[in-house]
């Protein structure tokens, strides 16, 4: 009789074989945990708090409120609702990314957006990263040193939209705003759906290499084989982060450090917990759980481009951040309809139908 050593149900055991006379086969009977192995388990089964990186692991994308007219920010609501997600689980929030309209924003206003919320969420631990990427690199860089001088902790920096610049270009892009501050952490940001290409993994992985203080991604692709390959390329404390809600647990499970959310408006503290289950606790099942239970507002939040949707379940909930502006438009009736139903689903609203 002999032991083989190898993996079983995902960890090390043992099989108990035995060689047939006749054949001088090798037959395997049945596996026998080994000691080590028990102990190993019962080890991993302690939690373990993993790593925070710069920006936490919930980051919220925050929505620009306006005043009724759509013609002015209304400040004073920006300013609220960033102190409400510093207190309700966001570790950082963006200010004037996509989801914060900056597309319809002019610098002057967003420099007045950046000093808001910075000033709300003072004495937090919340972090304020300014989404001061621009498909021109001296007005990315302008506007990164302009963040600096207002004292926020990072900046968000879009692939080049519109111009669809070669890879080489993106690396010298992204270097040259990366240099013009280097003691303000980047978040590089790649959404090919609405830039009109993609930053290739290798790209990633040769800036996290050249920059220092390029120490994260939001990776909005949707493309999994690319996650992996980036976070096979480059150091444990490169923080990769999904880019949409309804893939933050899949992505956790190949190396993803959290998530810039747009339902963090409404679900911080349970995306929050269903993190922390998954990569300090060692429960991926009740992290399933989180997840199923919020499936259907994650879609609804999208059910109309980002952030009509967001907006309208905002003003459900009495948040007065106003509309969209042109070209966005506002919620359908049937988007509506399926936005109140998710809502209600998810515990937000007490009957979707009112």
């Amino acid at each position: 009789m002999a032991f083989i050593p190898t993996v079983f149900g995902g960890s090390s055991a043992y099989f108990e074989t035995k060689r047939c006379e006749t054949t001088r086969c090798v037959v395997v009977r049945r596996p026998l945990r080994c000691t080590v192995a028990r102990t190993e388990e019962k080890a991993q089964s302690q939690p373990v708090e993993s790593a925070r990186p710069v920006f936490g692991r919930v980051v919220t994308a925050l929505v620009t409120p306006f005043k009724l007219t759509g013609t002015e920010v209304d400040f004073s609501v920006a300013e609220s609702l960033a102190a409400h997600l510093a207190e309700n689980g966001s570790d950082a929030i963006i200010v004037a990314g996509t989801t914060g309209e900056s597309a319809t924003l002019t610098w002057s206003e967003e420099y007045e957006l950046f000093r808001v919320v910075k000033s709300a969420v003072s004495g937090t631990r919340c972090r304020v990263i300014a989404g001061a990427g621009s498909n021109s690199t001296e007005e990315a860089i302008e506007a990164t040193k302009k963040s600096a001088k207002l004292g926020l902790d990072g900046t968000l920096q879009v692939v080049p939209y519109y111009n669809k610049p070669p890879q080489q270009g993106l690396i010298a892009h992204f270097r040259a705003i990366a240099n013009a501050e280097p003691d303000l952490p980047v978040m590089l940001y790649n959404i090919p759906g609405r830039t009109g290409i993609n930053m290739a993994a290798e790209t990633t992985i040769k800036l996290a290499e050249m920059c220092p203080n390029i120490v994260a991604l939001k990776e909005a692709s949707g493309n999994l084989e690319q996650f992996a390959q980036i976070r096979r390329g480059t150091p444990p404390s490169f923080a990769l982060y999904s880019g949409d809600d309804a893939l933050t647990l899949p992505l956790l499970s190949l190396g993803g450090a959290g998530v810039v959310s747009v339902a963090s408006h409404f679900i911080g503290p349970e995306i929050q917990r269903m993190i922390r289950l998954f990569l300090d606790e060692g429960n991926p099942q009740e992290a399933l759980r989180i997840h199923c239970r919020y499936m259907d507002f994650f879609n609804a939040l999208f059910v109309m481009a980002n952030p009509i949707p967001a907006k309208a379940a905002l003003r459900l909930l009495g948040w007065p951040v106003g509309p969209t502006r042109l070209p966005l438009t506002e919620i359908t009736v049937s988007a509506e309809q399926q936005l109140r139903r998710a809502m209600a689903v998810a515990g937000l609203l007490s009957n979707g139908a009112e």
